[in-house]
């Protein structure tokens, strides 16, 4: 199945939560935080959000730091996939 988001979206895939502490502590699910950093898969095409021009800067394969709580979370095929608005992007990982 191919995802394709429209306007300003973007189709993320996070990272795996960190299921120990620096220190060896095995974290219980509910203890876990959800993950900052996400790869991306789709981009939107942009155009005309709320009667401003928006021009998408990121594209599929970036890895990239959302919001923490931020977006709609999915499952297609047992993925698990995040759409969030490229504002909802703080930064891309180099």
């Amino acid at each position: 199945m191919t995802l394709k988001p429209l306007l300003d979206r973007v189709v993320l895939q996070l990272e795996e939560a960190e299921q120990t502490t620096a220190s060896g502590i095995v974290l219980s699910a509910a203890a876990q935080e959800k993950p900052q950093f996400a790869k991306i898969v789709a981009v939107g095409p942009g155009g005309v959000v709320d009667g401003k021009e928006v021009t998408m800067y990121v594209e599929p394969g970036q890895k990239v730091v959302t919001n923490k709580y931020s977006g709609t979370e999915f499952k297609i095929d047992g993925e698990d996939y995040t759409i969030v608005k490229q504002a909802d992007i703080l930064a891309i990982v180099e």
